[in-house]
């Protein structure tokens, strides 16, 4: 639970943070995380946030929303960030996962090619 909050793994969990941050589902597992960092805040200020329950309900609502907006605008560098307290070079995980998508690219990119150039 605390990898989820930022924390490192004992040395031996090294190829797992690894997998973690460049498989491919690597996104839907910040998702995870952030949910894991933000639903304790929401909950705590739905419960004492005075007023009307849809008045509640659309704070939080807009406090997740920004939450999100901001993880996800760093999730690459919370990935590297991961891999490098993991005891991996800086760009560990952005090469493996550019590696690993580089076929599907140079397709994209000869259809791309094929369509618009000729």
């Amino acid at each position: 639970m605390l990898y989820a909050w930022g924390a490192g793994l004992p040395a031996r969990h090294r190829e797992w943070v690894l997998f973690d941050v460049t498989t491919r589902t690597w996104v839907l597992r910040h998702f995870a995380r952030a949910t894991v960092q933000l639903a304790p805040f929401a909950v705590l200020l739905y419960v004492f946030i005075p007023g009307e329950s849809w008045v509640r309900a659309m704070a939080v609502l807009g406090g997740l929303l920004i939450g999100y907006f901001y993880s996800f605008a760093y999730v690459a560098e919370s990935a590297e960030h991961r891999a490098v307290k993991a005891g991996y070079p800086r760009g560990t995980a952005a090469g493996l996962r550019a590696e690993r998508n580089a076929a599907g690219r140079a397709e994209a990119r000869q259809r791309y090619e094929e369509r618009w150039r000729d």
